[in-house]
């Protein structure tokens, strides 16, 4: 939070100029929760704890790094958390760069539109959780 307004943490993700949420695979036998929570931690450097289920997207892309290129398929559930410590330079290779964000300035800086989505949902998420804390 700066001056009372939440905060989010965006990455761009290895070589892209894309501002994106972090998102990983689930290893086996780890309950998503713990995924998102450690996929969080490693793609931005920053720990935190789960607040509530934000929403799961679905979506495919073509990768063209693979030859022959192949469509990919993906389903990832994204959590709201609160941010209990860590430093955003302390990211993984994955990453080229995190940033802090005023909600709204992230919302319009995210790259992809479902990511968009997740990220108003979030505010709502935030802002309902802000009122029963009254």
């Amino acid at each position: 939070m700066e001056n009372g307004l939440p905060e989010v943490a965006l990455i761009q993700p290895h070589d892209r100029k894309a501002w994106a949420l972090p998102k990983g695979l689930i290893e086996r036998g780890e309950p998503p929760e713990k995924a998102a929570e450690r996929e969080a931690r490693e793609e931005t450097g920053l720990s935190g704890t789960i607040v509530g289920k934000i929403d799961t997207i679905k979506y495919s892309y073509v990768a063209t790094w693979e030859k022959p290129t192949v469509r990919v398929f993906k389903i990832v559930t994204f959590y709201l958390l609160k941010y209990m410590e860590g430093d955003p330079s302390r990211h993984d290779w994955e990453v080229d760069r995190v940033e802090w964000f005023p909600i709204e300035k992230a919302i319009s800086s995210a790259t992809y539109p479902l990511e968009k989505g997740i990220l108003k949902k979030a505010k709502l998420l935030i802002a309902s959780n802000s009122e029963e804390r009254r």
